[in-house]
């Protein structure tokens, strides 16, 4: 996740989001790992840079795989994570 502070949409999806997501299957399946969009970037190829906070990044063998930019709301953020998943061709790990 790139976020930076100040950014209305991050803090958005901390509350409404954050505590909950590494109880998912999905966040099992993809830990969510945090960097500031104006800090050292992580070491992953990704596919455009990043411009938008939030952007939450999908990431295989180091290199991004999908992404969302923004925050749409906890509905659509599921279906869109969702999506982002079957697209990637990322089985959700279910054995948590």
């Amino acid at each position: 996740m790139a976020e930076e502070a100040g950014c209305f949409w991050c803090a958005r999806w901390n509350e409404e989001i954050s505590h909950i997501y590494p109880k998912t299957t999905e966040g099992k399946t993809a830990p969510l790992q945090r960097y500031d969009l104006h800090s050292e970037t992580p070491d992953v190829t990704f596919a455009q840079k990043v411009r938008f906070t939030p952007t939450f990044i999908l990431i295989n063998n180091g290199t991004e795989v999908g992404r969302i930019e923004g925050y749409p709301g906890e509905d659509f953020f599921w279906s869109l994570l969702t999506m982002m998943f079957e697209r990637a061709d990322i089985p959700l790990d279910k054995t948590g």
